[in-house]
């Protein structure tokens, strides 16, 4: 099994070079030039070459991503040229608001999705099975920006239960309780979708279970019908299971980045938005490589957790 591990471990460096690779490659092909975002509206052609000169825009683009490569493997992600503070304290300081949203909708959309899946594969065809499908295709048809808006005017303009934007509240505040209360709609919006795809997924892979010949046996035997689901065809599922939650781990971490807009949450996708409309160039790629490189892990701990739950792929 170590010997997997290892293997697996050596396999993410390639991906983590190769994206170094595309994340340099798209910020070099947005137009505009940074230095005159820097400037503004009035800056003379001799300011703007000036501070080209003195940020390393002048030089070619193979000499510009080595230089970047090098203080990248030197843990240097280079310093911001809109903030004027490192890029790698901007990255991380925002990184945190997002793990607790993109975490907290990740158990969400697990924790429903697996449920549902399940619940719906046990009463397969009956009014349960058919109303988990429907919910299933709405969830996945709708664009999670806009259930963020539809939230936002139910709860928080309607209903005024929940803050409609922020982490916390402006005056007073500041506890678990409140940043709990401004969590609620941003994680629920992120999650629906994700929930809906392991939901569908795991319904599938229950349902092929359930006419395994282990199933009919151990119903045979006398085994309660609570054991014979959750213990045996849930735990042979989940071998199936482990990797969609893997992937939907890279899709709430994306999508963080509209959802944050939309409820203004102070995390990392939030401060891209802002970097790529002040061409912020070395702060777009830090957090975009930040992200990326965590999606990679993400789906790294799956493998890791498919192999301890089948003892096959060990």
């Amino acid at each position: 099994m170590w010997g997997q591990v290892a293997r697996r471990l050596l396999a993410t460096v390639p991906i983590l070079a190769g994206l170094s690779v595309v994340v340099f490659a798209m910020m070099a092909l947005v137009p505009g030039d940074p230095a005159s975002a820097i400037l503004g509206n009035y800056a003379t052609p001799e300011n703007v070459a000036r501070l080209n000169e003195q940020l390393g825009l002048d030089r070619s683009l193979p000499e510009q991503y080595l230089a970047w490569l090098g203080n990248l493997l030197q843990g240097d992600l280079g310093r911001s040229y809109a903030l004027n503070r490192p890029v790698a304290d901007e990255v991380l300081e925002r990184f945190g608001a997002t793990l607790i949203l993109a975490g907290t909708a990740l158990v969400l959309c697990s924790v429903l999705g697996v449920l549902a899946g399940i619940v719906a594969a046990v009463q397969q065809f009956g009014w349960v099975d058919r109303a988990v499908s429907l919910l299933v295709l709405i969830g996945i048809s709708t664009p999670s920006f806009f259930l963020g808006l539809l939230l936002i005017m139910l709860f928080a303009v309607q209903l005024q239960w929940l803050p409609a934007s922020g982490m916390r509240a402006i005056y007073g505040g500041g506890g678990p309780l409140d940043l709990l209360r401004h969590l609620v709609l941003p994680a629920l919006t992120l999650a629906v979708v994700a929930a809906a795809v392991i939901a569908r997924l795991t319904r599938a892979a229950m349902l092929e279970v359930l006419r395994q010949d282990f199933i009919r046996t151990a119903r045979a035997k006398g085994v309660a019908e609570r054991q014979v689901i959750y213990r045996h065809a849930f735990k042979a599922a989940l071998v199936a299971v482990i990797p969609v939650i893997g992937i939907q781990a890279g899709f709430v971490l994306g999508g963080a980045v509209y959802i944050e807009t939309v409820f203004q949450w102070p995390g990392i996708g939030r401060m891209l938005v802002n970097a790529i409309a002040t061409r912020d160039l070395l702060l777009v790629q830090g957090g975009v490589l930040v992200v990326a490189a965590s999606y990679v892990l993400f789906n790294l701990l799956a493998d890791f957790a498919q192999m301890l739950v089948d003892p096959r792929l060990r």
